[in-house]
């Protein structure tokens, strides 16, 4: 089935397709943040569906980052026995599961992160529920640490990879985004020293795991919101990593702010709206020697064959796979009928079928 379909392979991570499960909030975990069979259970029927990586719901590195019930957090060492199974689970079934790190930073509220949000500026938007503290660079130091320590627990876990959750509208988001970034100092300003964050927990993360051990990035290739981060400042952001030695970045756009500026949609009826972000994923595809994936609203095996053949080297997606988990094996047999997720118009109710995940964050 052409080169969705052929093995690849991310800095020793060897996948045997280019279909990756994107992050999504499952709620499948205990009030602490320890997994529970639930979600191990769910992440071994998608590994069993062929999926080539599963990319885990966020996982807070930090307590206070956490932002919504049910998440699943890396912040302590408690959890091992939970998420060794969770590894196993998966590789047993064939697949390979990376994990995200966040920090959602100002895009939390008191009650979820168990004190006052904290924010690269103490300012009120949209997107934040109430105004954050500004963090301190003592505190910043400590978040860095933080990410690398859920990057070495990961690993130590049987993880294959870690992502960095940089786009919609979390902490790395808002670091990069002058919207939400108002700081004078080392961290803000121009977009060399917005990124400052960033960089400085990828080099915490990488050395923490090594060289041998995949570190990839989602990122927002624009905020799509006017005074958030632009497209340039985006591809100055993964040239960067990129010359750091990022090993995998997936394009995103937009944050819970963006709106009718933002391309993503609730409905996805035609083929036309599919890939709503593949534009940007391009453009930093251009930008970048490592690989470039895409994700956003593909549902047919068709325009994902054509993001490839366009040049990416992957194609992400989540919806469907709440409604199809083998969507990968029916694909690949040679049924190409669209996924049945079409629309969406289920955000924030409860699962859509007996056992399944709750249908909410954007893919």
């Amino acid at each position: 089935m052409g080169i969705l379909f052929e093995k690849f392979t991310i800095n020793g991570m060897v996948l045997r397709n280019r279909l990756i499960r994107s992050a999504t909030w499952e709620g499948m975990c205990e009030p602490d943040g320890r997994p529970t069979q639930r979600l191990i259970d769910c992440y071994r029927t998608l590994a069993e569906g062929g999926v080539g990586l599963i990319i885990t719901g966020y996982t807070f590195v930090s307590r206070e980052g956490k932002q919504l019930p049910g998440t699943m957090g890396i912040h302590v060492d408690d959890f091992a026995e939970e998420m060794r199974t969770l590894t196993k689970a998966v590789h047993e079934a064939g697949g390979k599961v990376c994990i995200q790190l966040v920090h959602v930073g100002g895009q939390t509220d008191s009650k979820n992160a168990g004190q006052r949000p904290l924010a690269p500026s103490s300012i009120k938007v949209d997107q934040f529920p109430e105004q954050p503290d500004e963090l301190f660079k003592e505190e910043i130091a400590r978040l860095v640490t933080s990410f690398a320590a859920g990057a070495h627990r990961a690993k130590d876990y049987g993880f294959d990879a870690v992502q960095l959750h940089s786009a919609h509208g979390y902490l790395i988001n808002q670091f990069l985004s002058p919207l939400t970034n108002r700081r004078t100092d080392e961290y803000g300003g121009p977009i060399e020293n917005r990124c400052r964050f960033l960089l400085e927990v990828y080099r915490a993360v990488r050395q923490a795991v090594g060289t041998d051990f995949p570190v990839m990035i989602k990122l927002n290739g624009c905020d799509n919101l006017e005074g958030g981060l632009s497209a340039e400042d985006a591809l100055f952001t993964a040239k960067a990593l990129a010359a750091e030695g990022i090993d995998a970045i997936e394009v995103s756009g937009g944050t819970p702010a963006s709106g009718s500026q933002s391309p993503v949609r609730t409905k996805i009826d035609t083929v036309e709206q599919e890939g709503y972000n593949l534009a940007l994923a391009k453009e930093v595809k251009a930008k970048v020697g490592c690989p470039v994936f895409s994700v956003g609203g593909f549902r047919s095996l068709d325009v994902a064959q054509q993001a490839l053949a366009k040049g990416l080297d992957g194609v992400a997606l989540s919806r469907p796979l709440i409604w199809e988990p083998d969507l990968p094996q029916r694909w690949q047999s040679g049924d190409a009928t669209r996924a049945k997720c079409i629309s969406c118009n289920c955000c924030f109710r409860p699962g859509l079928k007996e056992g399944g995940i709750r249908c909410v964050v954007k893919d």
